[in-house]
């Protein structure tokens, strides 16, 4: 991957449509469209007041006009393609979060919290229908968990995808992949 562009380099024709797939607070995509002055950005929750907050964040910072939520279970009410997709979804093992920090399991809802048993519940329902509703040279972001690389790599391949791009966070864990559809896989 070292010769592989970052996700920023990538996107040059000044424009884009993003979608932010559980957006909650709407922090990612609201942060992207204060970066990039030409984007447009759809944020999907099934949570109708976490889609509320993210419409009244996005008035508070000047970006309501470029932003829009719709209630949507990952992509499943989604239409249209875009040329980024990002999601921090829910990637905690369910039997984890009884032991988590009470400043975690008490501040979020549980449905923020819970990926499933293996905690990739919602990385299989993303990775299932990104396809059909990413633009050819787009790419999709996702948060992580610190041991979820592999697994999560391993869906997305599954899904004709490849990764671009790997971050760590400041404590040196995997924390975001960025993939793109492969131009050789059939498109869904």
């Amino acid at each position: 991957m070292p010769n592989s562009p970052r996700p920023a380099d990538r996107l040059e024709k000044g424009s884009c449509r993003i979608v932010d797939l559980g957006t909650g607070t709407g922090a990612i995509c609201l942060a992207l469209l204060d970066a990039v002055l030409d984007a447009r950005g759809l944020g999907t929750d099934i949570s109708e007041d976490a889609l509320a907050t993210a419409c009244e964040n996005a008035r508070r910072n000047g970006l309501a006009e470029r932003f829009e939520t719709l209630r949507s279970n990952w992509l499943e009410a989604v239409n249209g393609r875009f040329d980024i997709i990002v999601s921090n979804p829910p990637y905690i093992r369910s039997n984890v979060i009884p032991d988590l920090e009470p400043e975690v399991k008490f501040h979020d809802p549980a449905a923020a919290l819970d990926g499933g048993e293996d905690g990739l519940n919602a990385y299989r329902a993303i990775a299932s229908d990104a396809g059909r509703h990413l633009e050819p040279d787009g790419v999709i972001g996702l948060e992580i968990g610190f041991d979820q690389k592999q697994a999560v790599t391993a869906l997305f391949e599954a899904h004709g995808f490849h990764m671009l791009y790997a971050a760590k966070d400041l404590g040196g864990n995997d924390r975001v992949l960025v993939f793109e559809h492969d131009p050789a896989a059939p498109r869904v």
